[in-house]
C-alpha cells in the first residue's frame, strides 16, 4: 500500500462506505492515517450488535459511545463535503414497545448533538443524511431543520429519517434542492413551511410523513416527487409547474388537487375514491393506477388523452354487480389513446369476472397487453384473453405472466389455446410470483 501513488490511496479510502473501516485503516499504517485526514466524508452506522453490547451489563462499559466515535472521525478532517449517519436497518425495526430506553447516545436529530460538530464543518458541507433510532426520537421533539438553514449554505442534498422534526426557526435555504423526509413526525400541518422555506426543491421525497391536514406542495422547480402519506388528510394538493415525474400514494383523500402541466410519469395508488380535481396533463405518458375501488375510480377520473403505456391494479376487488361496462372499458374511456396496456393480477381478476366488451366495437392503437394471470378458473380466463383478443385489431405483443403456483398442465393449455387462437401475435411467456413494481418510477419504460 505504501508504494502506490498516494491520489490513488486516497481514492481508495474515499471508496470505503464505512467510516469505521477508514478509521481501522488508519491505525494500520503511517501513510493511511497521513492521507485518510483528506477525506471529504463521513459515514458511520451503528449496528445492532453493537447497540445491544451497549446496552448489556457484561459488555457495557467497554463501548465507546456512538456520537463520540462520531465526533472523533469528522474532527479529523480538514473539509467535510458529505456526512451521513444513522442506525442499520436491523435496528430501526425495533419498536417502541419492545424496549425501555431512556437514554439519547442513538438520538442523532439532537440539537445539541448536531451543532457541536456542524459549525466546524458547514462551509463545504454539501449533503447529510440523518438516519434516527426513532425509540429514543419519537418523543423527542428536534428544531435540527432550523439549525441546518442557519448553518449550511452550500447544503444542496438533506435527508432525515425516523424523527420528530419542527420547523420553528427554520429559514429559507435555496440552495438546496433535494430533500428526503421518511417516517417523520412533522410539525407543519399544511407544509407551508417547506414550500416557503426550501423554494428551490427539485427532488422531494415524504415518505410516511405524519401530522398533516390539508398538505399543499408548491415548489416552483420541482421535478421528481414521492409522497406516501400516513395519514387520512382532508385534501391534497400539488403545484408544481416543472414537475415530471410523480409517486403519490394516499389514504382516502377528500380532494386530490394537481397542477403540474409537464407532467409526463405518474405513480398513483390510493384506498377508496376521491374527488379528482386536475388540469389536464397534455405531457403525461405513463401512468400506473392502484386503487382499492378500481372501478368507481376510473368511472370519476377526467379523460386523459396523452397517456401511452398505462398499468392498473386493484389490491382488494369484488365481483362487480349489476354493472354493463367491463374494467376494460372504462380504462379506454378514461384512456382513448393508450397502446400498451398492463393488467396486474387484481384488475386483471376483476376484467375476468365481467369480460364485457361492448357489441363488435373495434379498439384501435392498442399494440401491446400485459396481464398477470392467477388462472382460478381456466376455462373463464381463456374466455376473457380471447374476448380482448376479439376487440384488439391492431393488438401486436401479448405478454402473459401466470403465477408460479399453477399447475404445469393448465398453464400449458392456456399457453396451446392462446397461441393457436391467434397464431398472428407475438406471444411472450413468464411467471410471476408478487408484482415487483418498486423500480417503476425509475426503470424507462
Amino acid at each position: 500500500m505504501d508504494d502506490l501513488p498516494p491520489p490513488l490511496v486516497l481514492e481508495i479510502l474515499s471508496r470505503l462506505r464505512d467510516s469505521g473501516d477508514v478509521a481501522r485503516c488508519r491505525i494500520s499504517s503511517k501513510t493511511l492515517n497521513t492521507l485518510a485526514s483528506e477525506i471529504r466524508s463521513v459515514d458511520l452506522q451503528c449496528s445492532y450488535l453493537r447497540y445491544a453490547k451497549s446496552r448489556s451489563p457484561l459488555t457495557r462499559s467497554s463501548i465507546t459511545p456512538f456520537k463520540s466515535i462520531f465526533h472523533k472521525l469528522i474532527s479529523q478532517l480538514r473539509i467535510v463535503e458529505r456526512v451521513s449517519i444513522g442506525v442499520g436497518k436491523p435496528l430501526g425495526l425495533v419498536a417502541y414497545d419492545d424496549v425501555e430506553d431512556e437514554e439519547d447516545d442513538l438520538f442523532l436529530s439532537d440539537v445539541n448533538f448536531v451543532k457541536a460538530w456542524l459549525p466546524n464543518v458547514c462551509g463545504d458541507l454539501a449533503s447529510v443524511s440523518i438516519s434516527d433510532f426513532w425509540v429514543q426520537s419519537c418523543w423527542r421533539r428536534s428544531d435540527v431543520l432550523s439549525v441546518f438553514s442557519a448553518h449550511c449554505l452550500k447544503l444542496h442534498e438533506l435527508e432525515i429519517k425516523n424523527a420528530w422534526l419542527s420547523v420553528d426557526g427554520l429559514t429559507p435555504l435555496k440552495t438546496l434542492t433535494s430533500l428526503t423526509l421518511e417516517f417523520i413526525r412533522l410539525d407543519d400541518e399544511n407544509l407551508e413551511k417547506v414550500s416557503e422555506c426550501f423554494p428551490c426543491l427539485r427532488i422531494l421525497k415524504l415518505i410516511g410523513v405524519g401530522g398533516l391536514k390539508e398538505p399543499k406542495i408548491d415548489l416552483m422547480h420541482l421535478e421528481t416527487c414521492h409522497w406516501s402519506l400516513s395519514n387520512a388528510p382532508i385534501s391534497i394538493s400539488i403545484i408544481a409547474p416543472n414537475l415530471i415525474s410523480l409517486n403519490l400514494k394516499c389514504v382516502k383523500p377528500n380532494m386530490l388537487m394537481i397542477e403540474a402541466p409537464f407532467l409526463s410519469k405518474f405513480y398513483l395508488t390510493f384506498e377508496g375514491t376521491c374527488n379528482f380535481k386536475v388540469k389536464e396533463f397534455s405531457h403525461l405518458e405513463h401512468l400506473y393506477i392502484e386503487s382499492t375501488n378500481l372501478r368507481n375510480v376510473l368511472v370519476s377520473l377526467p379523460l386523459f388523452k396523452s397517456v401511452k403505456n398505462l398499468i392498473v391494479d386493484s389490491p382488494r376487488w369484488e365481483v362487480p354487480v349489476g354493472v354493463s361496462k367491463s374494467i376494460f372499458e372504462l380504462l379506454l374511456r378514461a384512456f382513448p389513446n393508450v397502446n400498451a396496456l398492463t393488467l396486474n393480477s387484481g384488475a386483471w381478476s376483476e376484467f375476468e369476472a365481467c369480460p364485457v366488451v361492448e357489441g363488435s366495437t373495434q379498439i384501435k392503437g392498442l399494440k401491446e397487453i400485459r396481464l398477470y394471470l392467477s388462472v382460478d378458473d381456466v376455462e373463464a380466463t381463456l374466455s376473457a384473453i380471447f374476448t380482448l383478443l376479439d376487440h384488439c385489431s391492431d393488438l401486436s405483443t401479448m405478454s402473459m405472466f401466470i403465477h408460479r403456483d399453477v399447475v404445469s398442465n393448465v398453464t400449458s393449455t392456456v399457453i396451446s389455446q392462446c397461441t393457436a387462437r391467434c397464431p398472428r401475435l407475438r406471444w411472450k411467456w413468464g411467471m410471476w410470483k408478487q408484482k415487483m413494481m418498486d423500480s417503476w418510477m425509475s426503470d424507462p419504460m
